[in-house]
């Protein structure tokens, strides 16, 4: 009796093409956003605009509208570093993912796979759906086994139920 692991072979699927759909959507964007912070008239009129909006708030100093200016240049550079960051993030865990679906295919080594799949899960952010569907296939490859031969039924054994076995 061949034992399958299809669940975990569909829910790891699953979360490979979720990945791989956010590694290319974030490298796209981050890809466009630097592209824009490198554009010296584009930013240059960003930065013009909000010095304009700090000057007419009554609440702001010019020390403060300085301060908060310089800041955004500087902040708009670190969300292109972290957003390279979390593509690199998130090709390991579709690197964990590919090599955990190698692993559970034809039955190898399910418990290597199910680390492989919590490695993934966590590369993947915490939280997101992905990393739930592949902390459940994680589950189910550690806790499923497959049933031994001795496990077979009896023709003689009273538990054994089958409705049109004749008495």
């Amino acid at each position: 009796m061949k034992f399958s692991r299809t669940g975990e072979l569909v829910l790891g699927v699953i979360g490979t093409v979720f990945t791989a759909i956010s590694v290319i959507l974030l490298a796209i964007a981050v890809s466009s956003g630097s592209a824009a912070l490198d554009d010296p008239e584009l930013m240059g009129q960003f930065e013009q605009d909000v010095i304009t909006e700090m000057q007419n708030d009554p609440s702001l100093t010019a020390e403060d509208a300085e301060m908060a200016s310089q800041f955004l240049s500087e902040g708009l550079g670190a969300i292109s570093v972290f957003g390279w960051a979390a593509v690199v993030v998130l090709v390991i865990s579709l690197i964990f993912n590919i090599l955990a679906l190698v692993f559970i295919s034809k039955n190898r080594n399910p418990k290597l796979a199910g680390v492989f799949f919590i490695l993934a899960g966590l590369f993947a952010f915490i939280l997101s759906l992905t990393s739930i569907l592949l902390y459940i296939a994680a589950i189910m490859s550690f806790v499923r086994k497959a049933p031994s031969a001795s496990q077979g039924h009896h023709p003689d054994d009273l538990d054994y139920y089958e409705p049109n076995r004749p008495l």
